[in-house]
């Protein structure tokens, strides 16, 4: 059995583009990141960390885990829509990198790989970030923004898998498994 070690709607909804034969189960961990990591090494240490409580003698095990990082600082979920229009703010105009790490624990191997791509952003003035955070849809994403609804537009152009930019790259993993 693969279980996907995650409450992400949009990471259930993508596993079901490689598989509908994986159940939902999640662990409740603490995701405080060691200071001064890398954004590519902070996704596979929190994929990782999610997927490892789940671990047994039998099943597949599939965690993973999504940061924007731009100029080298991550971008979590935002805080409240302060923290929502910071973050749009400092995007704003500029590319930044969207990370997703994986963790594939089988019962014979375990396999950490982080994807990066890369997000443009429009030049983005106040009314238009305002307008995109009272959408609501800013409150639950890394980065404030979720490019697969009203944040389309806000970007653009992307440089690598779309998918990723939603929380899995699809492809990655379906080698991996």
């Amino acid at each position: 059995m693969i279980i996907l070690a995650s409450k992400s709607p949009r990471r259930k909804e993508l596993l079901s583009l490689i598989t509908e034969d994986f159940e939902i189960k999640s662990a409740n961990v603490d995701e405080t990141l060691p200071d001064g990591i890398a954004p590519d090494k902070a996704v596979e240490y929190l994929s990782k960390i999610k997927a490892m409580p789940l671990k047994n003698d039998t099943d597949t095990i599939i965690g993973a885990d999504t940061v924007v990082a731009v100029d080298g600082k991550i971008l979590g979920k935002p805080a409240d829509h302060e923290d929502a229009y910071n973050m749009l703010k400092m995007l704003s105009g500029k590319w930044h990198s969207v990370f997703t790490g994986i963790t594939v624990i089988k019962p014979e191997k375990t396999i950490t790989v982080s994807v990066e791509t890369k997000v443009k952003f429009f030049e983005l003035n106040d009314d238009e970030i305002f307008k995109y955070i009272n959408t609501g849809e800013c409150d639950d994403k890394a980065g404030a923004y979720g490019i697969q609804g009203k944040g389309a537009l806000l970007v653009e152009k992307i440089d690598g898998d779309y998918f990723n930019v939603v929380g899995l790259p699809v492809s990655t993993l379906s080698k991996l498994l």
